[in-house]
């Protein structure tokens, strides 16, 4: 991903007197595309779309049998693609999912055990459970790693709630437990090189007699909000002003994103031992992104 990294840190060091609870547990990261000729670079953002697409559209079997093929993969990933009408609920969602498979492999080296949109029914259908199901290997031990992703309009107050109810959600004892049985139950964990001895213990802390609080400190929500940003319309380049702009409002919007959420987990156990991760890209505009992202999705569909 070649976007520049404008913040990555806990909100602990970001706004040292947020008030917000368990702070030094609460990771934010803000990145951001670039301008050429006076215009915000549209193709580039799209070709980070379709050079990520097989992470989540492909299982790693298909994945390996197409490596060093691009176009291949492509292809074969739209296959898995769900097409809607750009103004249609929940257009461009998956644009948000294959960006946070991205920033998951990319930025934090995670391994894709679920990649959702390949494990879907049939095309027409969402993903099921979790948008995002990773795990990160460190000194031979793992965190699991599961996602949610929005692509909004804008990222004010109205719209936070709606991820909001969507994470607490996704932290409820059944929940949890059918995204760890779809992991030990899919072939992909057994086929993407983890060690064996660290594999079997991952399987034994994911069975489902085991209690969910023993994966509760390896837990991470990881947080993708892909938004259109009026700020990033009022620029021609990459100006200190710009950034510094960005910088202050994102770390607003982490702010009032976690305060929230966190008043709403109040009723999880064990909430604090969990990691949450807020992952902000603004966009020029949204309808035009997922109207090329339809047209070519389309196009490799024949």
């Amino acid at each position: 991903m070649k976007f520049e990294v404008l913040i990555n840190d806990t909100i602990d060091n970001l706004i040292p007197d947020s008030g917000i609870e368990n702070a030094a547990k609460i990771h934010l990261i803000s990145m951001i595309n670039d301008f050429e000729d006076g215009k915000w670079r549209f193709e580039k953002f799209q070709d980070t779309i379709w050079n990520n697409v097989g992470l989540t559209a492909l299982s790693v079997r298909e994945r390996e049998a197409l490596y060093g093929e691009p176009m291949s993969i492509m292809k074969a990933a739209a296959q898995n693609l769900r097409i809607l009408n750009d103004d249609a609920y929940g257009s461009g969602s998956e644009i948000a999912e294959i960006l946070l498979y991205a920033v998951m492999s990319h930025h934090h080296n995670a391994l894709p055990v679920v990649p959702k949109l390949f494990y879907k029914q049939n095309a027409n259908d969402p993903a099921k459970g979790a948008d995002s199901v990773h795990i990160v290997i460190e000194d031979n031990d793992f965190s699991l790693w599961f996602g949610e992703s929005k692509f909004f309009n804008s990222i004010e107050d109205a719209r936070l709630y709606e991820i909001i109810n969507s994470v607490i959600e996704s932290l409820g004892t059944g929940k949890l437990k059918k995204e760890n049985s779809i992991i030990t139950n899919l072939s992909d964990l057994h086929e993407i090189g983890i060690d064996e001895e660290l594999k079997n213990r991952i399987i034994e802390t994911l069975k489902p007699s085991e209690s969910i609080d023993k994966i509760k400190p390896k837990l991470h929500i990881p947080i993708m909000l892909l938004n259109e940003c009026l700020i990033t319309q009022d620029q021609v380049d990459i100006s200190e002003k710009y950034k510094n702009d960005l910088i202050e409002y994102h770390k607003d919007r982490a702010k009032s994103y976690f305060t929230k959420l966190l008043k709403k987990l109040r009723g999880v156990h064990l909430f604090e031992e969990i990691t949450f991760h807020l992952i902000i890209i603004p966009v020029f505009k949204k309808q035009p992104i997922i109207r090329d992202f339809n047209e070519t999705a389309k196009f490799l569909k024949k």
